[in-house]
């Protein structure tokens, strides 16, 4: 998967920084601030102050702990997501839990990311989610992936036009392709690359695939690519 772009007419990514520890805060601030493309705009110690800046400062992307006092991560994701629907949230934290990180992505999360992983991970992971994407730590896909599989029906091949469910026949072929791609964890600058499209076209056929299946976030979506054998089985 190449490295997301950002587009020569955007300035910068806003990003507020949430977290309980100064001292991780601050350095996560510094090593943010050598990318020229991303300008952290706030900084919270606890998940109710992560929601009011929020509201305050409409970044693009909160990267949010989720062990925080006062309210913790989690919470404040859902709250956000409620309050602000325009501002990705991604996940940074000690836990790798597989039962945190399914928790986080049902809160609304568009990212999960654990502190060990190397600063060029959490610099990827902002990309992506900043421009609509998903970022979900190595191992942690899979297990997603895993998931559904394990509760789902047996997949049906998205192939053949014989037999195929209903809501697949709504999409047309680009939308299924975008559909596919999204599934995969592929930004939007990623998709438009691949399928030589703009960005702005990517984000309509996006838009349409969730209004048209009746999704409301990447959980949603992994689960039906998967219902539907739209998956890779090496992903």
């Amino acid at each position: 998967m190449s490295e997301p772009q950002i587009s020569a007419a955007r300035a910068s990514i806003h990003v507020l920084l949430a977290d309980d520890h100064d001292i991780l805060r601050q350095g996560l601030k510094m090593l943010l601030s050598l990318q020229p493309e991303i300008e952290v705009v706030g900084e919270a110690r606890t998940g109710r102050e992560a929601v009011e800046q929020t509201l305050q400062l409409h970044p693009d992307v909160v990267v949010l702990d989720i062990s925080m006092p006062d309210m913790d991560g989690l919470e404040a994701c859902k709250q956000i997501r409620a309050q602000a629907s325009a501002t990705n949230v991604l996940i940074l934290t000690m836990h790798e839990s597989e039962e945190y990180f399914f928790q986080a992505l049902r809160a609304g999360a568009a990212g999960y990311l654990v502190k060990k992983a190397a600063p060029p991970d959490l610099q990827m992971a902002i990309l992506s989610v900043a421009q609509g994407g998903a970022f979900l730590y190595p191992g942690l896909a899979r297990a997603l992936v895993n998931a559904y599989t394990a509760t789902s029906p047996e997949p049906r091949s998205a192939g053949k036009n014989e037999g195929m469910a209903a809501e697949l026949r709504v999409l047309s072929p680009r939308e299924l392709e975008v559909l596919k791609l999204v599934a995969e964890g592929h930004t939007n600058q990623e998709i438009a690359d691949q399928l030589v499209l703009s960005i702005k076209t990517v984000q309509a056929h996006r838009a349409n695939v969730m209004a048209k299946l009746g999704l409301e976030n990447i959980t949603q979506l992994v689960r039906f690519a998967v219902r539907y054998g739209l998956l890779p089985q090496d992903l």
